[in-house]
């Protein structure tokens, strides 16, 4: 199974600025070159495409002499902050026109190598159970209301069940997507119809997107409490 993941990296960030390239415990690259790390040392990745318009995260990518790390220079009209996700999937699946595709971001720090791995091999097994794609997830536990209230359980049957008793509501925590490239054409969209539910613990699927998120990751890092 030919395996290429799709590694989006825009240049800039709203809400942490250089959130992709600013340092982060220890490394002077910090996200872009945690990611990168696990991506090149995964055993099932065949190539990563690393799809961006900033001139300093080429010029770091391109020296690492890496042969299976292919560099795009993406367009600016793709790598705005008011580009769509469906607009970066037609993207993608120009850029692999064939095999599978792991879609991925630097964003999530604390999915390893080793986890990339088993994740493909557990797509790779879902194809054969009838699965079409495969996304992870977080598995929420919690008394979890909308608008009309409760959506994971009854009140009218208990109203404060025990947490280990209620039916999980999944969160995609946008950690790794993997579909075939006929899925991103045919359906225009990086998941098929029938999505295997990967579940990350919490912190494992842990995703950076406020400068919060930043302060805890480096904080975990530099206490030891992950390890990437």
């Amino acid at each position: 199974m030919k395996v290429t993941c799709f590694l989006p990296c825009r240049r800039g960030s709203e809400r942490v600025p250089r959130k992709n390239i600013r340092p982060l415990a220890g490394r002077a690259f910090g996200l872009l070159e945690v990611k990168l790390e696990q991506l090149l040392s995964s055993e099932a990745i065949d190539q990563v495409i690393l799809s961006t318009n900033d001139e300093e995260i080429v010029s770091y990518a391109e020296g690492l002499n890496e042969a299976a790390l292919k560099v795009h220079r993406r367009e600016d009209r793709l790598a705005s902050s008011e580009t769509s996700t469906d607009s970066l999937v037609s993207h993608a699946a120009s850029l692999v026109p064939d095999g599978h595709i792991l879609w991925t971001h630097v964003t999530s720090p604390f999915v390893t190598a080793r986890d990339y791995d088993a994740i493909l091999q557990k797509y790779e097994a879902a194809l054969q159970e009838g699965f079409d794609s495969l996304m992870s997830v977080t598995a929420l536990h919690g008394f979890l209301w909308d608008e009309q209230g409760p959506i994971n359980y009854d009140r009218h049957c208990e109203k404060w069940p025990r947490t280990q008793t209620l039916k999980p509501v999944y969160e995609v925590n946008s950690a790794a997507f993997v579909a075939s490239s006929e899925v991103y054409r045919s359906r225009q969209d990086r998941i098929g119809e029938n999505p295997f539910k990967y579940v990350l613990e919490r912190i494992q699927g842990f995703d950076i997107d406020w400068q919060d998120d930043f302060r805890i990751a480096e904080a975990l890092l530099q206490a030891g409490v992950v390890k990437i």
